[in-house]
């Protein structure tokens, strides 16, 4: 019995394994290797940030993937769309309808995206009505830069009525600045964006102090001034040449709600490393945060904001990090199931104990009435013995718990006084007629 028991509990524990495995297999998958990001066009800060985030990404051996676009209005239309195939897109504050968009989430802002108005004439620019009747880039359209520069350069009073308005954006919108093709750049984004950089360190390219910045911050709430000082951008060139006044919106980063957790995880580590440091507008660690202009922040990202990464996202790399999450989810089920399943086993097996014992002896009280009757036919006798040797046979091949030793006693003794009769019955000498003497029952110490 013990061993029957053995082989009954690892056969429980066999198929309680493959059906908590199938499970976790299921609501814990494991994370893709491929992961794409929708940024924006080539010398951008999406572009940037986009190449920045790769680097890391490839450390944790998941390739994220670039998915050029328009800007910040198509980002958003790639990540709503299923089929695009973008899980993740950098946006800028201010450009969505949160209302008309569904299954995207926040992980918070990383970062201010200057206003910059560069310019070679040799008037200079100090007001934003001085850029009627220019040759301004101002991004393709559907992205944050020509969505910025229409809503902001249409309060001061300039529009596509009477100025010209060019698509052109990031390195493209810089070399035509130099060649005279365009007349004013204005470009959304970092500091650190190769068209920014390359612009502040033209000695021919000029930057223009952003006019009444305070007072668009109050016309326009997703924007907030910036101040950039004299020598900032490089102190030995003395680069700008004086303080400059600017507005800037924030860049944000949007998932998927469907996202699995190990990347959003991945993700928002690599935000914390990439923008935590200080810059020129930002102090050490004012960057990310969890806050968005447009969407609801990700409960995953409000509590890595609050505590950090897991222990195990601490410790373990990715690929392992999800074998632990399942290995550990298996130990507390298999506890959850087990503490009560060997709790009440004992009572279960004592309870099956006694059935067998009660069964052999409602058969033998069946067959003592039997014998009772009065005399029997000699074929009726062979049939009684049979029933005799086979519940001798039974109750011989059986091991039982050192507990249920006077019980088993018991029937032993009950079997003997029905053999006897039997032969008594049968007119036999008793154990000679009547079959072999009642054989000892194994008594094992399984309790």
């Amino acid at each position: 019995m013990p061993g029957l028991k053995l082989k009954y509990l690892l056969l429980l524990a066999l198929l309680a394994f493959a059906a908590i495995s199938w499970a976790l297999t299921y609501f814990l998958p494991a994370p893709p290797s491929t992961v794409t990001i929708a940024t924006a066009f080539k010398g951008g800060s999406f572009d940037y940030y986009g190449r920045r985030y790769r680097e890391r990404f490839a450390l944790a051996n998941v390739d994220l993937k670039l998915r050029a676009s328009e800007g910040a209005l198509e980002n958003l239309k790639l990540l709503e769309d299923p089929g695009s195939g973008v899980q993740i897109a950098f946006v800028t504050g201010g450009v969505a309808e949160p209302d008309t968009l569904s299954g995207i989430l926040s992980l918070g802002t990383i970062d201010y995206l200057p206003i910059w108005l560069f310019y070679v004439s040799g008037e200079r620019l100090e007001n934003l009505s001085q850029l009627r009747g220019k040759r301004i880039a101002v991004g393709p359209v559907g992205s944050g830069t020509r969505f910025s520069a229409e809503k902001i350069l249409g309060k001061g009073g300039v529009s596509a009525e009477n100025a010209t308005f060019l698509s052109l954006a990031g390195d493209k919108a810089a070399q035509a600045l130099r060649v005279g093709e365009v007349d004013v750049v204005w470009i959304l984004g970092s500091p650190n964006a190769s068209a920014v950089q390359s612009m502040l360190r033209d000695p021919n390219v000029r930057l223009m102090s952003f006019p009444m910045a305070e007072a668009f911050t109050r016309v326009i709430p997703s924007l907030v001034r910036l101040d950039l000082p004299e020598g900032v951008i490089d102190l030995a060139g003395n680069i700008p040449a004086h303080d400059v006044q600017l507005v800037a919106t924030t860049m944000s980063v949007l998932v998927r709600s469907d996202l699995h957790p190990e990347i959003v995880a991945l993700l928002l580590k690599t935000m914390q490393e990439i923008h935590r440091t200080p810059g020129i507008f930002q102090r050490a660690d004012q960057f990310p945060m969890p806050t968005d202009p447009d969407f609801p922040v990700a409960a995953a990202a409000v509590d890595f904001y609050k505590n950090g990464p897991s222990f195990l996202q601490r410790h373990l790399p990715l690929w392992l990090t999800v074998h632990a999450q399942r290995a550990i989810a298996v130990l507390v089920t298999a506890i959850a199931i087990g503490l009560p399943l060997f709790r009440y086993l004992p009572a279960a097996y004592d309870w099956h104990i006694r059935r067998r014992l009660l069964y052999w002896y409602s058969q033998l009280k069946t067959l003592e009435a039997s014998i009772e009757d009065g005399d029997q036919s000699s074929k009726d006798l062979d049939a009684k013995r049979a029933a005799m040797d086979k519940i001798e046979e039974a109750v011989s091949h059986t091991r039982f718990p050192l507990g249920f030793a006077n019980q088993v006693y018991d029937l032993r003794g009950h079997i003997d006084i029905v053999r006897r009769r039997l032969a008594a019955q049968a007119g036999a000498p008793n154990n000679q007629q009547m079959g072999k003497p009642v054989r000892a029952s194994r008594l094992s110490d399984a309790g």
